[in-house]
């Protein structure tokens, strides 16, 4: 079990991760084009985790679970940076074929 310490710090941590997931949701849904949407949404997403990924550190019993943590958190970021990258190229790319056929 661990000390009382470490269950206030991941309760806290997790509930600022679940705050950022929550304003990202938000932004998702508020943000009026693709480029704001998506930057709302990696942004606080990956704080988001990071902030789980600390929350849920306290609770590891060995450094293994904390390296595995760190490269969740780590890939994730890689991911996301990388589809909204995708994402955005595909738009902008959208927006200019429309603009050219004059709709």
């Amino acid at each position: 079990m661990s000390p009382p310490l470490a269950d206030i710090a991941t309760y806290l941590f997790t509930a600022i991760g679940l705050l950022f997931f929550l304003a990202g949701t938000v932004g998702l849904l508020r943000f009026p084009d693709t480029v704001s949407r998506l930057h709302a949404l990696t942004k606080a997403d990956n704080l988001g985790l990071g902030f789980l990924a600390v929350g849920l550190a306290f609770q590891v019993e060995h450094w293994s679970d904390l390296l595995r943590l760190g490269l969740i958190w780590a890939l994730a970021l890689l991911a996301a940076g990388t589809a909204a990258q995708l994402v955005a190229r595909a738009a902008l790319t959208e927006a200019g074929r429309r603009r050219r056929e004059g709709r």
